[in-house]
């Protein structure tokens, strides 16, 4: 019966940063990976933030083959027949060390695997975690392919729908309310066209989020990232609203509705798509998280919720990496102690509670009800659609003048409705 130091499943970015500090520090780590390949599976929208992380893991920054990095910022409200875009670039966004950038996590993921594999790492792909090993009350290894491998600790890092740690009672049922689920496609486009298209140089890139008709007026919204030679673009809508419509609504229709939009058409024309996927995100913020460790196991990424949504930032991948750093400094403490109960690797949760991780989640745990608040994505994008309309209308004889035309809209009844939600913004 095999037995390892570490047992990781799951190779995204939570597990193979895990597995890459451990091995770094000579400790014996086994990564299981359902997938092909790391990264076959990993289809995350396409944008990761590295000023957090970027002393974490200093050594692989300079030669990741990260995408381009973002210096246009752009947040576009859809009605049904018009939309307001809002556009942010500064000169910090163009200096070097670079805020974010987008990414392919195909290429990406399987590029940090192979640095793990140097660490020293050992790596099975096509590989189905389907159980745990319980022994003496704690998890004591996994089985996989039929097989029982033992091992001293079980990183759970297979994603939000993490059968490790369900299994392992740390994963209790899925709630839809807490969950939203993305489409995406990568569309190949040369990159001169990128650049024409969305006025970058050299390898600048652009991020665009989109709220209010994209989603049919649904929790969520859209987004578009420039990569060199493609471009990322999907939906995200969440579960429980999207269950709850009648008639039922169909997601790539709404896809492909989105890619007819004039805002996105001309973006994307001419462009093949080389890859479509489909999945699921947490969206619980600071109260969706789930349990952090326990006898012989520790949850990382996906898997524990570390994603949040602000609404103009989505943000996981940051909070992945670190979580699977952060597991791997408390199992090293494990070992020195030479005990894996959960009173010991509880000291998991105390490095997350003193990093930017779980401080990030506590200053927004009021974002997920902001941010589904349904006057966002229905009544804000037609309201101020309409607004700007009628500032900018010429018509054929005299035109009103623009306080009554402000007033006309901005009513009492709607100044009250922008006051309560202003309220929710304090809260952030």
């Amino acid at each position: 019966m095999e037995k390892f130091d570490v047992i990781v499943v799951g190779a995204g970015l939570a597990g193979l940063a895990a597995a890459h500090a451990l091995a770094d520090r000579g400790v014996e780590c086994l990564v299981l990976e359902r997938g092909d390949y790391p990264g076959s599976k990993n289809v995350t929208g396409g944008r990761i933030y590295v000023n957090p992380v970027r002393d974490l893991f200093p050594d692989l920054w300079p030669d990741a083959p990260l995408e381009r990095f973002i210096v246009h910022e752009g947040v576009t409200l859809m009605a049904k027949e018009r939309s307001v875009s809002f556009g942010y670039s500064g000169d910090e966004l163009r200096t070097a060390p670079h805020q974010s950038y987008s990414v392919l996590r195909a290429r990406f993921d399987r590029w940090l695997a192979e640095r793990v594999e140097e660490k020293g790492a050992m790596l099975l792909t096509k590989t189905l975690v389907t159980d745990v090993l319980r022994e003496g009350g704690r998890v004591a290894g996994v089985v996989a392919g039929g097989d029982e491998l033992r091992a001293d600790v079980v990183v759970a890092a297979d994603g939000v729908l993490s059968l490790t740690a369900e299994r392992a009672g740390l994963h209790p049922p899925l709630t839809p309310r807490e969950y939203a689920v993305g489409v995406k496609e990568v569309i190949a486009l040369p990159a001169e066209k990128i650049a024409d298209r969305f006025q970058l140089t050299g390898n600048e890139g652009a991020a665009r989020l989109f709220v209010g008709a994209a989603t049919a007026g649904l929790f969520g919204g859209g987004f578009l990232y420039t990569n060199r030679e493609s471009v990322s673009l999907g939906l995200v809508i969440g579960i429980a609203e999207f269950l709850e419509q009648d008639p039922p609504r169909d997601l790539p229709v709404l896809m492909e509705d989105f890619k007819r939009r004039p805002e996105i058409a001309p973006l994307i024309r001419d462009g093949v798509t080389v890859e479509y996927a489909a999945h699921m995100i947490p969206e619980g913020g600071f109260r969706g998280l789930q349990p952090l460790y326990g006898d012989g196991m520790l949850v990382v990424g996906d898997a524990a919720g570390f994603a949040l949504n602000l609404g103009f930032t989505v943000r996981g991948m940051e909070y992945a990496l670190a979580s699977g750093y952060y597991a791997a400094q408390a199992i090293l403490k494990a070992r020195e102690a030479g005990d894996y109960g959960a009173e010991t690797l509880a000291e998991y949760g105390r490095l997350l509670q003193e990093s930017f991780v779980l401080k990030d989640f506590q200053s927004f745990q009021a974002a997920p009800a902001f941010v589904k608040n349904p006057r966002f994505f229905g009544h804000y994008p037609e309201f101020m659609g309409r607004l700007l309309r009628d500032i900018h209308a010429v018509p054929g004889g005299p035109k009103d003048r623009l306080y009554p035309t402000l007033r006309g809209h901005l009513h009492l009844r709607e100044l009250w409705s922008m006051f309560k939600d202003f309220r929710e913004v304090t809260k952030l």
